[in-house]
């Protein structure tokens, strides 16, 4: 294979014929409307301005992701998306504010209620109790008496599912108190759950009752 470099020779004398037509279509009496420009080659290379074309039109899905960006299909419709995390600075500032306004609130608080303490401090306790309080009521716990229970089995999982995430993060970091907190209110929330379920299994597997007889 030889390394000579190959050349290509453009015998330029059919551009030269071509310019010197154009030249002369131009001083030779035409009609009114101009002619159309003749597309000239060259050996260089040369600027070709395309018409803009319209965009497609959307198919309804199409339009239905860009009018709802946030609905995605899949795991990541469940998560949202979460703003950039404050910095070190930020978040002083704005945990020094919060006391501020809490402490504000608490003195208008016990100005209207002489005879009220001040506020005991929030406790991982209270965190435990306020998810067992929620669960349980989301079983149906805490009906008036002659009403019918509320139940949302669903948001009750899911209560008790955060619950157990609490309790795998602070694995080895809880004083003794506060784990016994946490493993107890556990239990008895995941009891519940299960007796619960039980009990709506079985009322799956009855058969229907037959309407009451009308009066005839």
């Amino acid at each position: 294979m030889s390394d000579t470099p190959k050349f290509e020779v453009i015998d330029r004398r059919k551009f030269k014929a071509a310019e010197e037509e154009q030249e002369a279509g131009k001083s030779s009496h035409a009609p009114a409307a101009p002619p159309a420009e003749p597309e000239v080659s060259s050996g260089g290379p040369r600027l070709v301005v395309s018409e803009p074309r319209s965009a497609p039109e959307p198919s309804p899905e199409e339009a239905r992701l860009e009018a709802f960006p946030a609905e995605l299909d899949g795991p990541e419709a469940a998560v949202p998306e979460m703003p950039p995390m404050p910095t070190a600075q930020e978040a002083r500032e704005l945990k020094t504010a919060y006391d501020a306004a809490a402490q504000r609130l608490e003195e208008l608080i016990r100005a209207q209620n002489p005879a009220m303490g001040a506020q005991p401090p929030v406790t991982f306790e209270h965190l435990v109790q306020q998810f067992y309080v929620s669960a349980m009521i989301q079983m149906g716990a805490g009906a008036q008496e002659g009403q019918r229970p509320r139940v949302d089995i669903v948001g009750a999982r899911t209560t008790i599912d955060l619950l157990g995430v609490l309790d795998e993060k602070t694995q080895g970091k809880l004083t003794e108190s506060e784990n016994r907190a946490l493993q107890t209110v556990l239990y008895e929330v995941r009891q519940a759950f299960l007796e619960l379920t039980s009990m709506i299994s079985l009322q799956a597997m009855q058969p229907p009752q037959p309407p009451p007889p009308g009066k005839r």
